[in-house]
């Protein structure tokens, strides 16, 4: 049982930071990219852990599988909500052509591209 969490946690951060894809043409590139990757893995933990010290995260279910505790992909969720959520891509005040879109409308967008 307790392996089955670790093995999870590995197939999620394969799948979401193309550790086992990689497509570099030398094997010093790879060494290069291998641990930036567990570092960006690092990175996802430690700013989920500020978001959620309690370590209470919300967990995405499937129809096909229920899980009791959050993965990798919860937590890379809420950081993706939490980053998207900030004042990282401001609307101008002055350009017509941009459309404010309603906080309401942001946070349910985020929460289907993020889960």
């Amino acid at each position: 049982m307790k392996r089955w969490s670790l093995e999870v946690t590995f197939e999620e951060s394969r799948a979401h930071l193309g550790i086992e894809t990689q497509r570099q043409w030398s094997d010093r590139a790879i060494e290069r990219s291998t641990p930036l990757l567990f570092g960006l893995y690092s990175l996802v933990a430690l700013f989920g852990q500020v978001e959620h010290p309690d370590g209470q995260f919300p967990v995405a279910q499937a129809a096909w599988y229920r899980k009791q505790t959050a993965t990798f992909h919860d937590v890379l969720a809420v950081v993706r909500r939490d980053l998207w959520g900030q004042e990282t891509f401001p609307t101008s005040p002055t350009d017509p052509g941009v459309v404010l879109v309603p906080r309401s409308t942001l946070e349910r967008l985020s929460l289907v591209v993020c889960s």
